[in-house]
């Protein structure tokens, strides 16, 4: 019986899709374009779309364990309940939940508000289900990758960014172990890594993983607006820097859950570095 996993073709998405192939099961990928999907060759392509909630029939037939991933881009999932009924009408009996959830922002918080509604429905529904709200990617350096490969520069405001990245290879061992084993039902996880990083340490470590010196340029937050305003919406630009404000050499926690799931430490944003090696070269 297929596994159904939903944003099969994203950062965790691509690492979920191959961790439980290395288990052993069968994973039914549901994407847009399944012609696109660089997905291995023994995965079951689907085409669904969320934004047609009514194209998902095809994929959730058979399945009884399902992963959904509730961001889309940089906003909220806004068809989740939809899907969750969806779900349950076919028989689905275990779900996992990637999704966002800033616990010191209040229910009618813009950035919140459509996120909560969507747990409430999870929470509310029949499926044995596990939420995941993981700290910043690591993979969010991603974003440095032309500047570095063209000029060895990151341009980029705050340099004292602190924060404890997650790996995504973490967030999906997490992700593998609530849809393959019994005990995490009803369970919220907030994976990070394993240290607090700097980012200009961060990009110094990216230097180190492909040989080279790369620079950290740091920007104000006018000129943060200038480099980001045809990559980000005005909103997610101002959280950032309101996020980059409070986290500029702040201590931050560090999540105990990767170890506790899955039984060793977290992967280092060095580690990172090196597995994404080819990206920056």
């Amino acid at each position: 019986m297929p596994i159904l996993v939903t944003g099969a073709t994203g950062t965790v998405g691509c690492s979920l899709v191959r961790q439980l192939l290395e288990a052993g099961q069968q994973v039914r990928a549901l994407t847009r374009t399944p012609e696109k999907a660089a997905l291995p060759p023994e995965v079951e392509l689907v085409r669904g779309d969320f934004g047609d909630p009514a194209s998902l029939v095809p994929a959730l037939r058979g399945v009884e364990r399902m992963h959904l991933v509730a961001i889309d881009g940089y906003g909220p999932l806004t068809t989740g309940a939809e899907i969750i009924e969806l779900a349950e009408r076919a028989g689905v009996r275990r779900l996992t939940h990637l999704g966002h959830n800033d616990p010191s922002a209040p229910d009618d918080d813009p950035m919140e508000a459509d996120h909560r509604a969507l747990h409430r429905v999870i929470e509310g529904s029949s499926l044995e289900w596990t939420h995941v709200f993981p700290g910043e990617f690591m993979a969010n350096a991603l974003d440095w990758a032309p500047s570095i490969q063209a000029e060895s520069v990151v341009r980029a405001p705050f340099g004292g960014w602190t924060n404890a990245m997650v790996h995504e290879a973490d967030i999906a061992a997490i992700l593998t172990a609530a849809l393959l084993e019994e005990g995490h039902a009803g369970h919220t996880y907030w994976p990070t890594g394993p240290e607090p990083v700097r980012r200009a340490e961060a990009v110094r470590l990216i230097g180190e993983a492909i040989g080279r010196e790369v620079r950290f340029i740091e920007l104000t937050g006018e000129q943060a607006r200038e480099e980001w305003r045809d990559a980000y919406p005005p909103e997610v630009i101002e959280w950032f820097l309101q996020l980059g404000d409070s986290l500029n050499d702040a201590e931050v926690p560090i999540s105990p859950d990767v170890e506790k799931v899955t039984g060793r430490p977290g992967r280092t944003f060095a580690q990172w570095a090196v597995d994404h090696a080819d990206d920056f070269r």
